[in-house]
């Protein structure tokens, strides 16, 4: 196990997945006979996990997956329940052993848990050996070029890759109010670019934005209404009861703190905002024969 120190995105990972109590770290897909409210987050998750499973092979003999960047491993495990051989990329040492605590229920299993980007993947000793390569809001944070690369040598000739993952939409870097609120993506156009150099067949591309957006006002519900206020009432206690170091504390994490109340708590992360600077995607690529 690594023993590098947590990063801020894998902290704001953790973070989300204890203050929200839900195994899962990706957005829900909030079909409309979901109600939009913060109890049934688990529920528009499930129903994203069941269309990204839904772009997989069926299960048969020799067949094998690969799942990028997969946080707790909440899909991992649904798709070996499930019977899949499936192989894990997870870069975050704390959700590494999370991942590691899932697959202790499945002690015959031959899962390979690959504790480091996929960047630095040892592809030769796995080339070729899949048939299917999906990335769960995973691809935002890879080197396309390598993504695209990499995956030409690990998957078996007509593999394919599932992205579900948002991008930059042309309003990105707009200088808008709410312009860099919400961070991450790729540029889409730049991407479709890159598809086309490559050797893969675009089988399935749908924008779900506005079946995702609902989680921005989900969740600014929950920073404005909830954190925001406890935050304060925390700060206000603590300033009173220890002055000197609540003076202290403000001097040395005022500008930390500052930065994240812009980030979080502007009241800006909504599913306008998300629509108008993030186009959210599933793609289906699959792998030419040469």
């Amino acid at each position: 196990m690594s023993k590098r120190k947590m990063d801020s995105r894998e902290l704001g990972l953790v973070l989300g997945q204890q203050l929200l109590g839900v195994d899962d770290l990706h957005y829900g897909l909030w079909e409309d006979d979901i109600e939009r409210k913060l109890a049934n987050l688990p529920i528009a998750q499930q129903r994203y996990t069941e269309m990204l499973a839904a772009t997989l092979p069926a299960v048969a003999e020799g067949v094998r997956l690969l799942d990028v960047g997969c946080g707790t491993g909440h899909i991992l495990e649904q798709l070996l329940e499930r019977g899949y051989s499936v192989d894990a990329v997870s870069p975050a040492p704390e959700l590494s052993r999370q991942v590691g605590e899932r697959l202790e229920r499945f002690p015959d299993n031959d899962t390979r848990l690959f504790q480091c980007r996929f960047e630095d993947l040892p592809v030769e000793e796995v080339a070729g050996q899949y048939d299917a390569i999906f990335f769960s809001e995973s691809f935002q944070y890879i080197d396309t070029e390598t993504a695209l690369t990499h995956a030409q040598q690990l998957l078996k000739p007509g593999g394919s890759i599932t992205i579900c993952d948002f991008f930059k939409t042309d309003k990105s870097g707009d200088g808008g109010p709410a312009d860099q609120i919400i961070g991450g993506g790729h540029r889409l156009e730049r991407f479709y670019l890159q598809v086309e150099a490559a050797p893969f067949e675009t089988e399935r591309d749908e924008d779900i934005t506005s079946l995702v957006s609902p989680n921005m006002d989900v969740l600014n519900d929950f920073l404005m209404n909830t954190i925001k206020p406890a935050g304060l009432t925390l700060g206000e206690y603590l300033q009173g009861r220890y002055p000197k170091t609540g003076w202290l504390a403000k001097r040395l994490m005022g500008k930390k703190f500052a930065k994240l109340g812009r980030k979080y708590f502007s009241g800006k992360r909504t599913g306008e905002t998300f629509e108008r600077y993030k186009n959210y995607r599933l793609l289906v690529l699959r792998l030419q024969s040469s």
